[in-house]
């Protein structure tokens, strides 16, 4: 609990509040929407040229150290950052303040989750065969955290961006000091190659292709996550223009999701304890691709959440599988390179799933859907049938 669930939820807590905290306050600062874009994409194309250099860097000096120092430095850019707004409440100098925090907050937490994931991993290879259990209460941290993260954030903003920022700041420092607690990790041998930003990376690639049951998961989920990425994004088309609902009405969608994953890591911690890995992800990808197909054809808003909030909660579970899956596999002096790739390699559909909304005219937005759905399901079917026999799964 003190050295790697409560370090967890104090950086998942702060990850979701500055996440969606920090456009907010740009807009608030601002008043600008092209500039809260603007700062939506300061934040994640850092984190995501970020993955080389903190997979390399977690594995040469530990999740500890690189955790504790990362919630520090955020600690310190955003204590520095609510100084500048109490000072400078609006202008040119509130604008470059926020813009900065955007990027700078972006990277840090990058390295941060890194760090902390490495540590969840370390944790579930000695748990052995409980590793499941732990990876379903870091998931379920990750998901209470992104519940009430911006709830939170939104709530705190209304007394002020420098209030919002202090208590971030907060919680930033709090898991810089529950970090001191956590156990270091494995790191690797000094020949390591150093001083390349996508080292890492290559050697994370490397991993996977020696690991043919953590690649066609990874495949299998990628796919996965173009759907989840398009019903993200064509969200607010959908819900506001093709149902008549508010913009509330599209945070809603999502807060029932987070909710529904919630009982979901659950359930399929006690499921994974009779049924083992193999089933429970049969089950979580037969249930995740029925309720994507399902999705554009729900005749109404309250079936169209229920299908997104069941989506996300089968996709919880696959998570949940991922997890254990590369606690068990990945080689711990490796394991900070091999995540930074996998989890840019699932997030790559992402942007590509912004450029088929903008692409693609709101009428045709649900074909699109259901084509993406039909691909979900043959990338998770064929990547099922391929693990059926593997011992990996059958452990």
């Amino acid at each position: 609990m003190s050295s790697i669930y409560l370090p967890r939820a104090a950086d998942a807590l702060a990850f979701a509040m500055s996440t969606y905290g920090i456009p907010l306050l740009v807009l608030a600062t601002t008043g600008s929407a092209v500039l809260t874009g603007a700062a939506f994409a300061l934040e994640w194309i850092p984190r995501l040229a970020a993955f080389g250099w903190a997979g390399s860097i977690v594995d040469r000096r530990g999740a500890s150290v690189v955790f504790h120092l990362a919630s520090l430095g955020r600690a310190l850019v955003l204590a520095a950052g609510a100084v500048l707004l109490y000072l400078y409440p609006s202008g040119a100098a509130a604008s470059v303040t926020v813009m900065v925090l955007a990027a700078a907050t972006g990277v840090l937490t990058e390295f941060s989750y890194i760090a902390v994931e490495t540590a969840g991993a370390a944790a579930g290879r000695r748990a052995g065969p409980r590793a499941h259990r732990v990876q379903a209460a870091l998931l379920g941290i990750d998901q209470t955290a992104t519940l009430a993260g911006p709830a939170l954030a939104g709530v705190l903003l209304l007394a002020g961006p420098p209030s919002m920022l202090a208590v971030v700041t907060v919680l930033s420092l709090l898991a810089a000091l529950l970090a001191l607690r956590t156990p270091p990790s494995p790191v690797a041998p000094a020949r390591t190659p150093k001083g390349r930003p996508g080292a890492g990376l290559v050697t994370g690639w490397r991993t996977i292709r020696a690991l043919p049951a953590l690649g066609w998961l990874v495949a299998g989920l990628t796919l996965s996550n173009l759907s989840i990425g398009l019903l993200q994004a064509a969200g607010p088309v959908i819900v506001v223009q093709h149902f008549g609902q508010s913009t509330t009405a599209v945070g809603l969608v999502w807060s029932a999701a987070a909710a529904a994953t919630l009982v979901a890591v659950t359930v399929c911690r006690f499921a994974l304890d009779r049924l083992g890995l193999w089933p429970v992800g049969v089950a979580c990808s037969v249930i995740a691709s029925l309720a994507c197909l399902a999705a554009p054809l729900a005749p109404d808003y309250l079936s169209y959440l229920v299908m997104v909030a069941v989506l996300m909660a089968a996709d919880g579970g696959l998570a949940v599988v991922l997890r254990t899956l590369r606690s068990r596999l990945i080689p711990p002096e490796a394991f900070g390179s091999t995540l930074s790739a996998t989890i840019l390699i699932l997030l790559l559909p992402f942007p590509l799933a912004g450029v088929l909304t903008a692409l693609t005219p709101p009428d045709a937005l649900g074909h699109v859907i259901t084509a993406c759905a039909a691909l979900q399901t043959l990338g998770l079917f064929c990547a099922f049938a391929r693990l059926r026999t593997d011992p990996a799964l059958r452990a």
